[in-house]
């Protein structure tokens, strides 16, 4: 059978590929910006045939929720991490959470850790060979299509086609649904006076042909502002957004130092504007490939001169990194955070920055240290201390690696808002005297 007899053979529509779903069974959601729109709002409208079945997912993009009060008869949430539409959902119990890194995600499918039934797929339309793009998002999802025994595909002449390990064939999917529309996009953040000053301190540890790791935020691109006269910097990340673009215009982001992939930037997943998704469509500078390649330590370990660059909640005194969670409330997940330190702090050359306001405003405008004596009660401690390379503020740069806990705490100190600074120094003297 020819490739278009092949493609043909496996057209349906959104109704009967959905109702070939285990009632009670499991399946996963593509990533993040390329979460299947169509496939997730015919789950929604057969919601009444499943009985709890468990879905399963990263960063959801998705309007359509799963989690929407009086759906917990017919699904299960259980995410990977939480984004903002599953986190008031979690702290009702209709969300679960599992801790997880984030390179490790693909061997819990091969190993059977973690099932992998069914996966819900967005691709671009196929080329002459039958292959189609994973698009914006590779990462857990390669595998869970490689894994999963029933792979629902919705092509979307829309969604980006990426070069890399990007591809499957029509071959693996069991029924396939034409629906065009456009992906879900992210605006770029606003970057205020703060962030600058976290940016420009962070770009003091960058140095030239360096191989950057940058999330995405206001800090992420507020870093990317004060690149400008360094050269030959590198890309080797968990994702990139639009703030890489005008670096890569420049030619300050040129690959042409890199251990690895030399002139291309190297990621798992994109998340950012119609921009961006434009310059990766069909770009051989950009290579997409599986998280456990990317995101593993030892292939991080191998870059040059890697940096990381991450964000956290709060640092207590002794360097112990939260996250992801405030206090008992998971707000997110481990992520890659810590697959990307432990590579950057195993490489020669590599730094690894925790890059956060020194302070932040709750609800009620009442102001509170992002440095704290002790971690809150209930929270998750994302990172080691003993993996804590620099804590950057917008008051600098905290350089932990190699310290005693004294020192560490003096550190940490001297870049904690000026308004907490006294309490944290008697903080210090009880605990470490």
């Amino acid at each position: 059978m020819g490739i278009q007899e092949q493609y043909k053979s496996k057209l349906t529509t959104a109704a009967e590929a959905i109702g070939r779903l285990p009632k009670d069974g499991s399946v996963w959601l593509h990533h993040s910006t390329m979460e299947p729109q169509a496939l997730v709002r015919e789950l929604i409208e057969q919601r009444e045939r499943f009985d709890r079945l468990r879905v399963y997912h990263m960063v959801r993009s998705g309007a359509v929720d799963i989690t929407t009060p009086g759906y917990e008869k017919y699904f299960i949430d259980d995410g990977i991490f939480l984004g903002a539409n599953s986190r008031a959902a979690y702290r009702t119990g209709v969300v679960d959470y599992i801790p997880c890194f984030f390179y490790e995600l693909p061997y819990m499918f091969r190993n059977g850790r973690i099932p992998c039934e069914a996966l819900l797929v967005q691709v671009s339309p196929p080329d002459e060979h039958g292959f189609c793009s994973l698009g914006a998002c590779v990462d857990y999802t390669l595998q869970a299509a490689r894994t999963a025994k029933l792979v629902i595909a919705q092509v979307n002449a829309k969604a980006p086609r990426t070069l890399g390990d990007s591809f499957v064939h029509i071959s693996q999917f069991d029924a396939i649904v034409e629906h065009d529309e456009p992906i879900y996009t992210l605006n770029p953040p606003a970057i205020g006076d703060e962030e600058r000053a976290i940016g420009a301190n962070c770009a003091e540890l960058i140095e030239d042909g360096a191989t950057l790791q940058l999330g995405i935020g206001a800090i992420p691109d507020a870093v990317m502002l004060f690149l400008d006269g360094k050269k030959d910097l590198g890309i080797h990340s968990e994702m990139i957004s639009d703030g890489t673009l005008k670096l890569y215009e420049k030619g300050i982001i040129n690959g042409s130092r890199k251990s690895e992939d030399v002139g291309k930037m190297t990621v798992t997943f994109l998340m950012g504007t119609q921009a961006l998704f434009d310059f990766v469509d069909n770009n051989p500078a950009v290579a997409m490939k599986p998280v456990d390649v990317v995101n593993h330590p030892m292939t991080v370990a191998r870059q040059h001169k890697p940096v990381s660059v991450n964000s956290a909640v709060e640092v207590d005194l002794m360097g112990q990194v939260v996250a992801e969670a405030v206090g008992l409330n998971q707000i997110s997940g481990t992520g890659g955070q810590v697959d990307f330190i432990r590579g950057c702090t195993m490489a020669e050359g590599g730094r690894a920055i925790i890059a956060m306001p020194s302070s932040t405003l709750k609800k009620d405008g009442t102001r509170v240290s992002k440095i704290v004596p002790f971690i809150a009660q209930g929270a998750a401690v994302t990172t080691l201390r003993t993996d804590v390379d620099s804590v950057v503020t917008e008051y600098g740069i905290a350089e932990l690696k190699g310290k005693n806990l004294r020192a560490r705490a003096k550190a940490l100190i001297a870049v904690a808002h000026p308004e907490f600074r006294e309490g944290l120094e008697f903080e210090c003297s009880k605990r470490f005297v």
